[in-house]
Order: structure tokens, then sequence, then C-alpha cells
């Protein structure tokens, strides 16, 4: 099973219909022990001839944490295919995507006899990988990195290669995890009576130690078991903003103000590393990017398992949107 998600604290309109033309494709690209694996979704010619500007970008889908496969759905009940959506809708606007599966899970299982074994250093190499055989196969001259949730942490630590045209941060960390992690816990009620426990896992893994889980509460195993803890050790090594600063390639920063695992602080964290970067707050939206329109947690969290919820309006427009100023103005 692959690492916990940082995203510990929830369980964890489409702008346009896709044409019935839009062309999918199975690609590969190479893994240390096997083939890395995905799917491009491109548009038919009159989505590319209605896009104008900014048609014949190519966008590769980082996925976020945890065993998140490549339409956006993980083994811990999200089920929402919010990366197929934006996939489709992308398409239906003359943009091409990829969206891929990690390194060691789903189609990319052979990647890596271990899918445990990895650190956001594999991901980025993965990535660089990824973008060499879209290039190929597109005849891009770049690569677009969308990146979601954790993703966006690996696009950012990816994001200084000469194959990048530049980043779609989605609901992406712009503080260190650990310290996400923490104001995870800390709002969720139902952690009162592990916080402490918690928390003390949380030190020590930032100092750079692994931790004893022998008598740690069952409900903490799953972020905190032995077999992960080398991965959570190096994330948290990570800080975003510090990745982002002084970048000098357009950034567009997407967030939800109802995304109950990433803050609109990070939105803005990120925005500060990075004056130039362009930032849309979509007011009603997850952070599985479905539209949520009231504070109770339960609606929220009930949107991640409903892949037959169109995605939050707003979403695709705003990706469309920047890359089509990118395109017209060659940012």
């Amino acid at each position: 099973m692959k690492h916990a998600p940082f995203l510990l604290s929830a369980a964890l309109g489409l702008g346009m219909a896709a044409h019935a033309a839009a062309v999918e494709t199975q690609l590969e690209a190479p893994g240390p022990a096997g083939p890395l694996k995905g799917t491009m979704l491109a548009p038919d010619a009159a989505a590319v001839r209605d896009a104008a500007a900014g048609a014949g970008a190519v966008v590769l889908i980082i996925p976020g944490s945890g065993p998140t496969d490549r339409d956006g759905n993980n083994t811990s009940g999200v089920l929402a295919a919010p990366y197929r959506l934006l996939a489709q809708g992308l398409a239906a606007r003359g943009i091409t995507t990829v969206r891929i599966d990690k390194r060691g899970l789903f189609g990319s299982a052979a990647a890596t006899p271990n899918p445990n074994a990895v650190t956001i250093g594999d991901y980025v190499a993965d990535v660089h990988a990824w973008s060499t055989v879209i290039r190929q196969s597109t005849r891009a001259s770049c690569v677009w990195l969308l990146g979601h949730s954790e993703g966006g942490l690996i696009a950012m630590a990816a994001a200084r290669s000469p194959d990048v045209c530049g980043l779609l941060l989605v609901a992406a960390p712009g503080r260190p995890l650990g310290v996400i992690l923490r104001e995870q816990l800390k709002a969720n009620p139902a952690n009162a009576p592990v916080l402490g426990q918690a928390l003390s896992a949380l030190d020590a893994l930032e100092a750079g130690k692994h931790v004893d889980t022998t008598g740690m509460h069952p409900a903490l195993l799953r972020l905190f078991r032995p077999e992960v803890q080398g991965f959570l050790i190096d994330a948290f090594t990570y800080a975003p903003a510090k990745l982002l600063k002084d970048y000098k390639k357009p950034v567009l920063i997407i967030q939800g103000r109802r995304d109950l695992q990433v803050q609109e602080t990070d939105a803005q964290s990120l925005k500060a590393a990075d004056p130039q970067a362009s930032l849309v707050l979509l007011p009603d939206v997850n952070h599985v990017l479905k539209t949520v329109a009231t504070d109770d947690r339960r609606a929220n969290v009930s949107t991640y398992g409903d892949a037959s919820l169109a995605l939050a309006p707003g979403v695709v427009p705003a990706i469309a949107d920047f890359l089509r100023m990118a395109g017209s103005t060659d940012m």
C-alpha cells in the first residue's frame, strides 16, 4: 500500500462538454524497474480551432498524495475522478492532457517493487521522464505541469527543467507539509483523543527521526506506519515557497475556499513567493474541485465519493484562460 496521504482530516461546472472525437491514447514512460503508465487525452480538431491561442498546450497532471490514480481516485475512498473530468474539460478547450499513475501503483505497479520506498525526488525524476515522452509524442516544445495537492509540491520541485513551460498549481501546499498536517489534525475535533501522540510523532519525523509505533493509537497507524516514515521524513524537508521563489516562468495558483485540506493561506504564501504568479480564488470549490455551497463538513466530504458531480464551474475556465493568455502573450 502506498504512503498515507498528508490530507488526513477528510476521508480523503465542468466548463464545456468534451467533444466526442477527443482521442485517448495510452502512454508509457521509463521507470526504474518497469514502465510508468498514463493516459493522454487530445482534443479533436474543432476544439483546437475554437480555442485559438492556448490551443496546442500540453499539460501533465501530477497526482496528489497517497494511493491516487490517474483519474484522481484513491483507495482511501476518493471516487470523484477530478483528473479525468479536468482532462475532458480541457480537451473541449483545445488542450491536451496526460494523467498518470504514480510509481509503483496501479498501471505503474511494475516501476518499483516497493511503492513506499520513494521520495519526492523520485517523483520529480518521473516527471522528467514523462516530459520527455510527452514532447516526443506531441512535438510540443515544452510541457505544462499541473500539480494537484502534493502533486503541486512535486511540480514545483521539477519546475526548473527547460522542458517545463510553467506551473499550474491546484490546491497546492504553500507551507511545509508538517505544518499543514498539524493544522489538519487540530481542525478535526474527532482527533482530540490522539492529538498529543500525533503531534509528538510529527515533531520526531520533522527532526529526521523514525517513530516507534508500538502502542500508537490504531487511528494514527495509517499515517505514521513504519513503511511510510521514510517518505514523510523526506517530504517534510521541502518548503514550497522557497521552491517557487525567483521562478521566472508563468505560474497559475488555483485555490478553492471550501478546501478542507489546503487553505487559502497556502495559496497566499505561494503568491508572496512569486508575486508575478496569477492567483485565482474560487469561493465554493473544495479539494476535489467540486462545488460545495455550505460550511457543513459532511456535505463537503460527501462529494469525494461522487464522480457524477461535474467539476466546479470556475476550474476549467481558469486554467484554459491562463493558458490562452500565455499562448497569446508568449509569457
